[in-house]
């Protein structure tokens, strides 16, 4: 798209968009799994500022996502404020589809020990092979702790409050800084995004994980279950 025609996005059709991109589908998928036309699609990305509530749900099926998150109805709201499933069970999540859920980049959190206790932070990751790859600033704890080569832990997660299910996938092992600087490079190239947080964040650091869980928490009768409890 035009850097002109963006302008006229709404919020609603950039999140439409990135879902559509994320996803890998074209207008024309959308269009076809929504019951619309790719006319209309990138009208609703490009200009519409909100269609009805009944086009609004299907096209929210067709991107496999939810009304509230396609509208930031919860953005500023924490998560999981929803109650408990009806016959809710949870699930463990093997390695392979732990690394499927990751997909290829996203944001998740960063876990390590510094001189006051443990620290929790967001960061923007890329998975690269069976590594995960951060920017971050060289004074960070991420920093620190990368360069005594010490264990860090990292948890990316999905909720669906709307059927009070969701996954979460937990990585841990040792985190090294890239300290070769054409490696460095290589690597900040592969990255999708720079850091949300801007500034000068080009150290970069690698978890080499030793152990990779997940778990997953279903609700019978909510999408991808069988109805029976």
């Amino acid at each position: 798209m035009k850097p002109a025609a963006r302008q006229h996005m709404s919020d609603l059709g950039r999140r439409v968009e990135a879902r559509r991109t994320h996803l890998g589908l074209s207008r024309e998928d959308v269009a076809a799994r929504a019951g619309s036309t790719p006319g209309y699609i990138g009208l609703l990305e490009e200009r519409l500022p909100s269609p009805g509530i009944e086009f609004l749900v299907r096209l929210a099926n067709a991107l496999e996502t939810t009304v509230e998150d396609l509208t930031g109805y919860g953005a500023d709201l924490a998560p999981g404020r929803a109650r408990a499933g009806y016959h809710a069970r949870l699930d463990e999540i093997d390695e392979a589809e732990c690394w499927d859920l990751l997909d290829d980049h996203g944001v998740g959190r960063v876990a390590v020990t510094a001189p006051d206790g443990p620290e929790i932070f967001p960061m923007n990751y890329q998975v690269v092979g069976r590594e995960i790859l951060f920017l971050t600033a060289a004074d960070t704890p991420l920093a620190r702790a990368a360069a005594s080569g010490a264990t860090a832990a990292f948890e990316e997660d999905r909720l669906d409050d709307a059927f009070s299910q969701g996954w979460s996938v937990l990585l841990v092992g040792p985190v090294h800084e890239v300290s070769d600087e054409a490696a460095a490079e290589t690597l900040r190239d592969t990255a999708y995004s720079t850091p949300w947080a801007g500034d000068e964040r080009s150290t970069v650091v690698m978890l080499f994980p030793h152990r990779v869980t997940g778990r997953r928490i279903l609700v019978p009768g909510a999408p991808g279950t069988s109805p029976g409890p």
